[in-house]
């Protein structure tokens, strides 16, 4: 078996032996008995009489209790992604992103508090902020995620929370997220970052202040687009609030889709170094075009937030975004509808590339769009999550597409 705990050890070696322990993996008269975590299904868990029924540990990790509690294959998933993120104590697992965005907020926010949200968050954080939480008595207020005095001007006496997302999944802005946190932190306020983006393969989140951090597994960690689940991990104070609440709202995984979770984890670094190549040439390539007023990607030199990402990440991705030279929303429709590699679709992380249409104007609350130095003819986006076809055929693709633009405009 795999040593995954070594703090020296490269991440594909943490991915192989990542979750594998040998009680998981075997029986007591033969330990690690396979490679992969079994399947556990089951809703009941049975017990030899009634005193080992009274006497089972009330809400132990690791523990049989009952379904909800998980089993094996959930335990092992979790244990897996806490050896992945630097300072973490525990991670707990939802049946999606959003539902991790959501249960983690739902921990840390009471009625009359204040949440502080960047700009550039993902359209469904931002939707929560304005209907769930609202219903729950707390107020959100939107910061520019580039502008470290906006946000420190945002704070307020009710503050108890601000949700980071960087690079933002639409434009990309990458955060000082270790300034911020540290703000936050001086303050008393709670720091939870979205890290779907770079994972903690490419930006430890805990390490860089986040109090708590948050993923979709649906994208990279799934890989394969055909299951959803999402994850929050912290350390011990917060790690045991957040599994608490979860067990409150009957938050459960299904073991299956644990599984399967597990099963893309261990090609995760492969597929993110691969994609992440391929997305670097590409934004290269869009650079370098007429048509293109600017792409929106971190790890591009010459890009908003370049200098964070070398800074702050050992890592990216493939989802980015670019902004064409005025035309229509027709003609944008009519460049993505040109293409025969990309699927028309949301999400990303897959290896199928994807492209959609990107339209900031819509959502933004604290700040600018078009960017500075843009015309404001610049308004039409596209957002590619890049995948695992060859680099030369996407490009081939994305001509395709661009002539389709400058024929309908």
């Amino acid at each position: 078996m795999a040593n995954s705990d070594s703090e020296n050890a490269g991440p594909g070696t943490r991915l192989a032996g990542a979750g594998r322990r040998p009680e998981w993996t075997g029986t007591p008269d033969h330990p690690g008995a396979v490679v992969a975590p079994p399947v556990w299904r089951a809703s009941t868990h049975l017990y030899p009489d009634v005193a080992a029924l009274r006497a089972h540990p009330a809400n132990e990790d690791g523990k049989f209790y009952y379904g909800r509690r998980g089993a094996p294959t959930q335990w092992a998933l979790s244990d897996a992604l806490t050896s992945l993120e630097p300072g973490a104590a525990g991670t707990v697992l939802y049946p999606s992103g959003v539902a991790a965005i959501a249960g983690v907020l739902l921990t840390v926010l009471r009625p009359g508090d204040v949440l502080l949200m960047t700009d550039n968050a993902y359209e469904p954080s931002r939707v929560m902020g304005r209907g769930l939480l609202a219903d729950f008595g707390v107020t959100t207020r939107w910061f520019d995620p580039t502008d470290p005095a906006a946000f420190e001007a945002a704070i307020c006496e009710k503050t108890r929370c601000v949700l980071l997302e960087s690079p933002g999944s639409l434009t990309l802005e990458v955060q000082d997220v270790p300034a911020l946190a540290a703000m936050a932190k001086a303050r008393g306020i709670v720091t939870v970052l979205d890290n779907t983006w770079a994972s903690p393969l490419g930006f430890a989140a805990l390490d860089h202040g986040a109090d708590i951090t948050v993923m979709s597994l649906t994208k990279h960690v799934s890989g394969h687009s055909d299951c959803m689940m999402g994850s929050a991990s912290a350390g011990p104070d917060w790690y045991r609030r957040l599994r608490l609440r979860a067990q409150g709202l009957g938050n459960v995984v299904s073991p299956d889709d644990a599984a399967l979770m597990l099963r893309g984890m261990r090609t995760m670094h492969l597929r993110l170094e691969a994609e992440t190549r391929s997305a670097t040439a590409i934004a290269e390539w869009l650079a370098a075009r007429p048509e293109v007023s600017r792409v929106l990607c971190p790890m591009l030199p010459g890009s908003p937030g370049h200098d964070l990402w070398r800074r702050d990440f050992t890592g990216g991705c493939g989802l980015f975004s670019f902004v064409l030279k005025g035309g229509t929303s027709a003609a944008r429709d009519a460049l993505i509808d040109a293409l025969h590699l990309f699927g028309i679709g949301y999400s990303w992380g897959g290896f199928e590339s994807l492209a959609t249409p990107v339209d900031p104007q819509a959502i933004r609350t604290a700040s600018a769009w078009p960017l500075a130095g843009m015309d404001a003819d610049d308004r039409f986006g596209v957002r590619l999550s890049i995948g695992l076809e060859d680099t030369a055929d996407l490009i081939a693709d994305l001509e395709l597409g661009l002539r389709a633009w400058e024929e309908a405009r």
